[in-house]
């Protein structure tokens, strides 16, 4: 696969594409456009509404109705989809690469002419609030919600992203145009592209579609982080099964800690079936159905968590070898062999990831909006194996320190 290509329109949007060969699994293409704007950069008053115009986008244009703008990619098979997250609104499609003048003209339309009719925003609203009712009704998911109130509290970054119900309900045509304006700053949208199309077309494609659009430059910065204390609440729920979160703050985007944090994440409780967590609590004992842990790092901080899905009689012992597993990190330095394993298998998962386009689309992306510039697979295993047996123990009693714990449980 090529290097990537970057190129910026007068009105501050950018482009980044990696030209992918033109053979019979290659003619499927994968673009998105990402906006730098989640239920973080939300108000008091607007919580759940950067999620409400990622549905209602799609619900009418200048120039088109729901049903046009829904059948446009589906008629030639394409895909078009849309997610919200902490920081980002992101448009994503996939199609057959002689479509990309199809796909870019409605998701300029789309973007920047949607009309967001009050007929179809109050269905909307409804089909949100039931998607507010399926979350409640899954406890494996609402506790990750819950935990981020602990670890960032009267703050946006711990505020469910889809909003309360009667938040959601609140939401008029007005609201939706207001945080747009507010957000939606053209030197914050990034096109991302991974498809057989040469560069220099492409980039007339864009900038026949896009060029036109009023810049709107940003100028605002989005709430710091507030002071943090640990804390400890068990909720009484009718559940079969007992959840748990273990964690604490960690390192942002720009941390130089963050690689080696990233390398003891995946050890600790990782995909792969060997992590510490799944041997010496899943596979060692069977106490736990379900056991991982994560990373999550946002612009200027992070999260991290470790969940535990068991038996109500487990989870207090599920709970000790959790921490019995912490403090071994803390108190001892991988050997040489465990670090090299360590390397080995998070590079080999990161090589496997970047084998998705549709993944690869993504993060170039948000490389660009982050840090101005995408970082090669040798890069990345670069740093990667720079990390020190010190590195991995200094971050480990930095992040896993006891007294910096919060945990949540639903028994």
């Amino acid at each position: 696969m090529a290097e990537y290509q970057l190129h910026q329109l007068k009105n501050g949007i950018r482009l980044v594409h990696q030209e992918v060969a033109n053979s019979t699994s290659g003619t499927v293409a994968h673009l998105g456009l990402i906006i730098d704007s989640g239920s973080r950069d939300e108000l008091p008053n607007q919580n759940g509404l950067a999620h409400f115009i990622e549905h209602v986008i799609f619900k009418g244009t200048e120039k088109r109705k729901a049903y046009h703008i829904l059948s446009r990619l589906e008629d030639v098979g394409a895909e078009l989809n849309a997610f919200t997250s902490k920081e980002e609104t992101v448009i994503q499609t996939a199609f057959l690469s002689q479509h990309y003048a199809r796909t870019l003209e409605l998701i300029a339309d789309i973007v920047f002419h949607s009309v967001f009719p009050e007929k179809e925003l109050k269905k909307e609203q409804e089909v949100i609030l039931d998607e507010i009712n399926s979350y409640r009704d899954n406890p494996s998911e609402q506790i990750f919600d819950d935990f981020d109130f602990l670890l960032f509290p009267d703050h946006p970054l711990g505020k469910n992203i889809l909003g309360t119900k009667r938040m959601v309900k609140s939401f008029t045509r007005n609201s939706v145009k207001e945080f747009i304006a507010q957000n939606y700053a053209t030197d914050k949208m990034v096109i991302s592209s991974v498809g057989p199309i040469s560069f220099p077309k492409l980039v007339k494609l864009v900038e026949k579609y896009f060029a036109d659009e009023p810049a709107n430059f940003s100028n605002k910065t989005r709430e710091t982080v507030n002071g943090y204390f640990p804390v400890e609440q068990i909720k009484k729920r009718r559940l079969f099964q007992a959840h748990c979160m273990i964690g604490n703050r960690a390192y942002g985007l720009m941390d130089e800690k963050r690689i080696a944090f990233s390398l003891l994440n995946n050890y600790l409780g990782g995909p792969g079936l060997n992590s510490r967590l799944n041997l010496s609590i899943r596979e060692k004992y069977g106490y736990t159905y379900n056991i991982e842990s994560n990373y999550t790092p946002f612009s200027d901080i992070g999260n991290f968590s470790i969940y535990i899905g068991s038996d109500k009689t487990f989870l207090n012992k599920s709970i000790e070898l959790v921490h019995k597993e912490l403090k071994l990190l803390r108190d001892r330095q991988l050997g040489p062999q465990q670090l090299q394993k360590a390397k080995l298998q998070f590079s080999g998962q990161i090589a496997i990831s970047e084998e998705s386009n549709a993944v690869k689309m993504h993060n170039n992306a948000r490389s660009i909006l982050s840090y101005g510039r995408i970082s090669s697979l040798n890069e990345v295993y670069e740093k990667i194996q720079k990390v020190t047996a010190n590195d991995i123990q200094l971050v480990a009693n930095e992040i896993f320190d006891p007294n910096q714990m919060s945990m949540l449980v639903f028994q």
